[in-house]
C-alpha cells in the first residue's frame, strides 16, 4: 500500500491566513462597483487594497469571492466572515472599509500583531 501523497500529489496545502471572507460575487457584480476611493471598485477588490493584503494563500487573510450565496439583497454585498459563518453581513455600496474590516476581525487589537503583509 502506497503512503498518502506518493507519486508526486500533494494530500494538503499550507496558507498564510488567520482569516477567510466569503464575498458574493453576484452581489458585487450587480452593484458595479460602490467602493474604494472613487466608488468604482467591487468589495473584494477595494478591501483587499484598503488592508495591503495580497492576493492568494501568502496572504495573511483570505477575501474569497464566491458564487451566490443566495441572500441577494437590494443595494448590498452577502459577506460571510468565516470564523462567524452564523451572522453573514450585509454591506451596503459606499461603506466604511475600515469599519468592516473591524466587524470581520481584520484589523489588529491593541497589543497584537499586525495581520498585513
Amino acid at each position: 500500500m502506497e503512503a498518502p501523497g506518493a507519486g508526486g500529489l500533494k494530500d494538503h496545502v499550507r496558507s498564510n491566513w488567520q482569516n477567510t471572507v466569503l464575498i458574493c460575487r453576484k452581489c458585487s457584480k450587480k452593484l458595479d462597483g460602490g467602493f474604494g476611493p472613487d466608488g468604482g471598485e467591487r468589495l473584494a477588490k477595494a478591501l483587499r487594497r484598503q488592508l495591503s493584503l495580497k492576493k492568494g494563500r501568502k496572504a495573511a487573510a483570505g477575501i474569497i469571492e464566491v458564487n451566490c450565496l443566495g441572500a441577494c439583497p437590494k443595494g448590498a454585498v452577502t459577506v460571510v466572515n468565516g470564523a462567524q459563518a452564523r451572522d453573514w453581513l450585509l454591506v451596503r455600496r459606499g461603506a466604511d472599509l475600515d469599519e468592516l474590516a473591524e466587524a470581520l476581525g481584520l484589523t489588529p487589537k491593541p497589543g497584537e500583531i499586525s495581520p498585513r503583509v
